[in-house]
């Protein structure tokens, strides 16, 4: 027991593993995120409904989005953004790693009529000879890639962009991770049964990485018939950290906001927006 409390314990490098299959392919937990996606009143897996439709106001006025407009959406989940600019006219496509989200998404498109192209797969992997006007990623899922992921994702955006449009994604701030601080709890059935549909205990190991700005949520699941490790990783980012990332892949005219609807930057909010544009 000694020695599994210790595994249990141990902090790993930063983004030593990678686990996202296990929250978005997974049959049971996939369901469970989409529950929180389609929950239009909290800001899990998705923002709240009010807000989902002021960014979308913001976004078809601050890009001009029309008939003529070609879009990427780059972690679309359910559709809530894709559904909602497709219906303004323009052409989406929508990436996602959830079969499950993507199914909804492609029945509430076609209930409203509304050609959407979604791909299932890791965006990470994701290819295609389209280009598109504007490339976004929302609800920070730039923070839950590694230095080498995230390289690999400007460099897909470098060449998937028109010359000429934009990037639009989120990202959690420094004062967020100031906020942040280690922990070490355990569970029976953490969040109401989310990790599995049978009875286990949860243990979740909350680090901080203080030279990286980066944050670890553990979590060390332990049925009776199996265990498994989730690791969510978190990256933090100032305007000027995450403005470099963006011109040593080729954008400049880079601008900050608030959030992805359009507010004026503030520097103690806990998140922040980038527009970058490929010129």
């Amino acid at each position: 027991m000694f020695k599994e409390l210790k595994e249990i314990n141990s902090r790993p490098k930063p983004f030593q593993f990678y686990t996202a299959d296990e929250l978005w392919a997974n049959e049971h937990t996939s369901k469970q995120m989409l529950d929180y996606h389609l929950n239009e009143d909290i800001d899990v897996s998705s923002r709240n409904k009010k807000f989902i439709e002021r960014s979308v106001e913001w976004i078809v006025s601050h890009f001009g989005v029309d008939n003529n407009t070609t879009i990427a959406d780059f972690g679309c989940g359910p559709g809530l953004y894709t559904t909602r600019i497709a219906e303004r006219g323009a052409t989406i496509t929508g990436i996602d790693f959830s079969e499950n989200s993507l199914k909804y998404a492609k029945q509430v498109a076609e209930q409203k009529g509304l050609i959407i192209n979604y791909v299932h797969t890791n965006y990470l992997d994701f290819e295609t000879t389209n280009r598109f006007d504007l490339i976004m990623m929302i609800m920070c899922d730039y923070c839950a890639l590694s230095s080498e992921q995230r390289k690999t994702m400007l460099s897909k955006f470098s060449s998937l962009v028109t010359p000429g449009g934009s990037v639009l994604l989120d990202v959690h701030s420094l004062n967020s991770f100031n906020q942040k601080k280690e922990s070490a709890t355990y569970e029976l059935n953490q969040l109401n049964g989310f990790w599995s549909p049978n009875d286990y205990y949860c243990f979740i190991n909350t680090f901080k990485y203080q030279e990286e700005k980066v944050t670890l949520d553990k979590y060390t699941i332990i049925e009776e018939a199996q265990n498994r490790v989730i690791y969510n990783w978190l990256q933090y980012f100032s305007k000027e950290s995450l403005r470099k990332e963006f011109e040593e892949n080729d954008f400049e005219n880079v601008s900050f906001f608030s959030n992805v609807a359009g507010d004026i930057f503030d520097s103690e909010s806990t998140e922040f927006a980038i527009v970058a544009k490929k010129l």
